[in-house]
């Protein structure tokens, strides 16, 4: 049922998707057990799991929010499906009085349990443990690292770090591991959240510290936009594809479109995002990280720092960004909403009385190389808009000699992130029936339908089992974190020195008019006339 698939196989050069995707091509379909199965025998065949068969996971902040939500799912998802090396063991790490039992309970709402896998979810249980310590303090993680040394093979074991926790215990707690948790005979990864600073001297603070303390090989800071199928997706549709090579440039495309929009506001967690705001939150990384895979030039190899080469060098290109060249908005309440739709972002109550903080943002950046000089890049993001949608959006440039009346309209290839990831290419046809009139279609993949028997992986799930890997292909390097930090910082600066205000629109819209004024100023333009119809519906 495999066969199709090459061997040797390797980690660093195929996502686990393509073994999930490979069965389609003998027209033999295989379960997930039997697919991960597969893969599981394949990733224990290599060298990148290491120098030691143990496993331990360390999940530092195992109390909040984002190990509830996330952490621990992913990792029983990877442990239940038989992704991970057979001797894994998970520790968690709190300043919380916590038990085993009260993080499963915690976790239970989230972990998608089937009634079959109940024994299998004791289990993973059984290989989790649970220390309580003080972030600065030496002596607790002295005792974290005894309490990993009486694991079944603890002394030898490989180390992971997941740092679930808020950027202003990062310094005691990495410290603290380098100097009293580190594995002596194993490797060590320590796997660090965003945000990563919040302009670009604390960025560069942080790099510092971290490198003072870890080489760039152990550390993984995680974007986990970058694990997503569809972000993926994007270098394997420009390079493993002829027919967008030729007009992957400034002589074919007028604009290109990135997009992330959300439709709820801040419900509730004000308080923090008014903090970092919609540009450090979505623009500057998530938004960035895309375009980077949409702009940069073919790399050597698919080897992570070959791939992380080419994307520092497209953001090199990349002045930083004017505020001219800027749209922010504020969402406010609707009358006729319902529910928190009534309610704009200054009734949020976690939010300061009178924020100017905008939850709307749009820029348009240029990447100023011999491929896309000219193309403006257009970046944009906010909160309670009319849907949930994240995208790529590549517009062409009007056919030359039109002999059509006006009547065509741009094409367009769209790489849809989220939700129901698809590509689909906007194109022109003649309108079925007897008159000679061209309209707009699609060529379409919706994944979905093309893909019903498979289940995509959460972000989350690829990246973590990289980092067991060793693939560092998918994480942010501190050069390309320091490029990135370079484009926005003067922006930044401004908006928190000059406290510009926002543009209102209304909870539930399309965000400001002066937005769409700005993508239509350099280039972008919008028919508003194309319905998509869903040709895959029974």
């Amino acid at each position: 049922k495999i066969s199709n698939i090459s061997k040797p196989w390797s980690w660093n050069q195929k996502s686990f998707n393509e073994i999930l995707f490979a069965d389609k091509m003998s027209g033999i379909p295989l379960s997930r057990s039997e697919v991960f199965g597969e893969l599981r025998k394949e990733l224990h065949e290599k060298e990148e799991f290491g120098k030691s068969d143990v496993h331990v996971f360390i999940i530092m902040g195992a109390s909040g929010d984002l190990a509830k939500k996330k952490i621990y799912p992913t990792l029983w998802w990877l442990f239940r499906d038989g992704l991970l090396p057979e001797q894994t063991y998970f520790v968690g790490f709190a300043r919380s009085d916590l038990t085993v039992d009260a993080i499963r309970t915690a976790c239970l709402p989230y972990l998608k349990v089937a009634d079959k896998e109940a024994e299998r979810l004791s289990t993973f249980f059984s290989r989790n443990t649970y220390i309580s310590g003080k972030y600065a303090d030496e002596a607790s993680f002295s005792k974290l690292h005894a309490h990993i040394t009486t694991l079944p093979g603890g002394p030898e074991a490989n180390r992971l770090f997941y740092l679930a926790l808020p950027p202003t215990v990062y310094h005691d707690v990495t410290k603290n591991i380098r100097h009293h948790c580190m594995s002596t005979k194993g490797w060590n990864r320590v796997i660090v959240e965003k945000p990563f600073g919040r302009d670009l001297q604390s960025s560069e603070e942080l790099s510092a510290h971290l490198s003072s303390l870890f080489t760039e090989e152990q550390i993984y800071r995680i974007d986990h936009y970058l694990g997503k199928e569809m972000v993926q997706n994007l270098m394997v549709l420009r390079f493993g594809n002829r027919i967008f090579g030729p007009i992957w440039n400034r002589d074919s495309v007028a604009c290109v479109v990135l997009t992330f929009k959300e439709p709820f506001g801040t419900q509730g967690r004000g308080g923090y995002f008014d903090d970092f705001g919609i540009i450090r939150d979505v623009m500057q990384n998530h938004l960035l990280q895309m375009l980077c895979l949409v702009a940069m030039e073919k790399p050597a190899s698919t080897s992570s720092d070959d791939v992380r080469d080419e994307k520092v060098k497209v953001l090199k290109c990349i002045a930083p960004v004017s505020i001219s060249d800027v749209v922010l908005g504020q969402y406010a309440g609707d009358p006729e909403g319902e529910g928190d739709a009534k309610l704009g972002y200054l009734d949020d109550t976690t939010v300061p009385k009178g924020s100017t903080q905008a939850t709307f943002a749009t820029a348009v950046l240029y990447v100023r190389n011999e491929r896309w000089d000219g193309v403006p890049f257009i970046l944009r993001c906010g909160k309670a808009l009319n849907e949930r949608k994240a995208e790529v959006r590549l517009q062409f440039s009007d056919v030359p000699g039109d002999i059509f009346g006006n009547q065509c309209r741009r094409n367009e290839l769209v790489v849809r992130v989220q939700p129901n990831e698809a590509v689909y290419a906007k194109m022109m046809s003649k309108k079925p029936g007897v008159y000679f009139s061209p309209e707009e279609t699609e060529l379409d993949l919706t994944y979905k339908s093309r893909y019903r028997d498979v289940k995509l992986p959460d972000a989350y799930e690829r990246l973590i089992l990289d980092v067991f890997c060793g693939s560092q292909m998918h994480f942010v390097r501190s050069d390309e974190l320091r490029e990135a930090w370079r484009i926005f910082t003067p922006l930044l600066h401004h908006i928190d020195n000059e406290k510009p205000q926002p543009i209102l629109y209304r909870y539930g819209s399309r965000g400001p008019a002066e937005a769409d004024e700005l993508s239509k100023r350099v280039g972008f333009r919008y028919e508003g006339t194309y319905k998509w119809v869903n040709p895959h519906r029974l």
